[in-house]
């Protein structure tokens, strides 16, 4: 039986190493929050979701498989979580299974493997109830997939040759075993024979076969242990161990095999899990939520598609406990999008909400937008600004520069990078004209690039270039100096309104003692 929940031809594996920058790209973002929804307090499920969203697929098709399935799981809850129970209780139940401690030896293997079949017995009989009960709710191709290897290959047949096997492997009749001599009169070649049929037990098929053959002549010979005889016993287990070697290895392998599809079942139920109990968090204040549309990753940036209505940043707005005021981005055929505008406007907001949408479409899952079509990237990096090295080991601006290297080493055609101010830690003339050089060079190669910055020498130039490639956007201020969070079409303006800060730290009387002071000086 196979899972394929998270993939149409393979499972999914956890272990996989992730993308690379993959841990700087969710710092920049603060993903955290957005694992935390997820989890609901369940750290397995913090780690799959944050392997899934951080390990984005390519492929449009993919991408809708996984879309198709999440949409099953919204409309059938319940069912859902009664499935990930039963998996649950299987990797619990195969914990407390007894002959764990002897299991490199062939006799606790078979002790364990049995224990664990008649542990998992009645879970296998559930979870083809629950199947048979709710295939008709599920239209996606992965779960109508599952649900009918699950009813189709877990017959009653099957189950009730399981409990036979498990009755038969536990040898309470004893064993019988067939061996030659080899070298030394030892033994060799040991192999465990089917039991007698009948319901006598051994002693009874002996006695028969000793009356029809034999007559009165004895049809065995019986060889008793003493107790305290040590060696006589592990000899005995020894020879045990050898007859059943086989067996226990056989039903070792198709006991892992059910916990494996046990395993394997929790942990891509445990994505789509998260998904509910996010989609539950941002239903409390009836934030708006979509199913993005993917496109096709085109060779060159300038062909890209980008159209999102009302996009929000959700890590925020689930640390808010509100909804958030939601932006408007018409940007299909531009390579570059430039952000400038007043301090503390929702530039750098908007970034991450771009962001993490197109990290969330890419994993399968639902955005946070009203609407969203997006070409898929290769792979999202991000470049934002970071705090002072404490240890300060090198300037910021060294710092910067580091990073900004080692992500150009991971660059490929068809990859998007958001910057976040990068490159404001100089003076702003060499970091325009640093900027402007690796954005150049990046356009080149095939990098999409969104870019917040203050940097007007920067913004100004490719305002004018004149390039039709190149979409600029600002946050929108009004007269007054309110903020009102949403980031418009605007040409760069030469000033982030700073004064509109200091008023608002300060208050206006400070303001007014300031200027007074100044003509006082003057």
């Amino acid at each position: 039986m196979k899972v394929w929940l998270l993939y149409r031809d393979r499972d999914f594996d956890a272990q996989a190493a992730l993308p690379p920058q993959a841990e700087e790209v969710a710092q920049d973002l603060q993903l955290q929050p957005l694992f935390g929804a997820m989890a609901g307090g369940d750290a397995f499920l913090s780690e799959v979701a944050r392997r899934v969203v951080l390990g984005s697929l390519e492929d449009p098709a993919a991408i809708t498989y996984r879309q198709q399935i999440l949409d099953d799981c919204l409309h059938n809850q319940a069912a859902v979580r009664e499935l990930y129970a039963l998996a649950i209780e299987a990797i619990e139940r195969e914990k407390k299974a007894w002959g764990w401690l002897l299991s490199r030896y062939p006799e606790g293997v078979l002790s364990r493997s049995i224990e664990t079949l008649r542990q998992l017995s009645s879970l296998l009989a559930a979870l083809r109830q629950l199947a048979l009960a709710q295939r008709d709710r599920f239209q996606s191709e992965g779960w109508r997939r599952l649900l009918a290897s699950l009813t189709g290959e877990l017959r009653d047949e099957y189950l009730h040759e399981i409990d036979g096997h498990v009755q038969r492997l536990a040898f309470r009749d004893g064993l019988l075993i067939r061996a030659q001599l080899g070298s030394g009169n030892r033994g060799q070649d040991y192999v465990l024979c089917e039991p007698p049929a009948g319901s006598g037990g051994w002693a009874e098929w002996l006695q028969g076969v000793r009356e029809r053959y034999l007559g009165n002549e004895p049809s065995s010979y019986a060889y008793e242990v003493a107790e305290r005889d040590e060696a006589g016993l592990r000899a005995l287990s020894e020879l045990r161990g050898q007859g059943i070697s086989a067996v226990a290895a056989a039903l070792g392998r198709s006991t892992d095999h059910l916990l494996g599809f046990f395993t394997q079942l929790r942990t891509e139920l445990a994505f789509y899990l998260g998904c509910l109990n996010l989609h539950a968090r941002l239903m409390q204040w009836h934030a708006a939520i979509c199913v993005p549309l993917p496109v096709v990753r085109t060779p060159l940036p300038t062909e890209a598609a980008l159209s999102a209505e009302g996009v929000y940043d959700v890590a925020l707005s689930l640390q808010m406990t509100a909804a958030l005021v939601g932006n408007r981005v018409e940007a299909d055929g531009k390579g570059l999008v430039l952000i400038t505008g007043a301090n503390r406007g929702g530039k750098s907001t908007l970034l991450r909400a771009l962001g993490q949408a197109q990290l969330m479409m890419q994993a399968g899952m639902f955005v946070a937008a009203q609407s969203l079509r997006a070409s898929v990237c290769r792979g999202l990096f991000t470049h934002f600004k970071r705090e002072e090295d404490p240890k300060l080991r090198q300037g910021k601006f060294d710092e910067e520069l580091g990073r900004m290297s080692a992500i150009v080493d991971c660059l490929q055609r068809g990859c998007l990078l958001l910057l976040n101010e990068s490159f404001a830690s100089t003076n702003e003339r060499e970091g325009s004209e640093i900027a402007r050089e690796i954005v150049g060079a990046l356009l080149e190669s095939g990098v999409r690039v969104l870019y917040v910055t203050h940097l007007y020498d920067l913004a100004e130039g490719f305002s004018r270039s004149g390039s039709g490639s190149v979409l600029f956007l600002r946050a929108e201020r009004l007269s007054d100096g309110q903020r009102t969070f949403r980031v418009l079409p605007g040409e760069p303006s030469p000033t982030s309104y700073g004064e509109d800060l200091y008023r608002r730290i300060f208050g206006a009387d400070s303001e007014a003692a300031a200027a007074g002071a100044a003509r006082r000086t003057a």
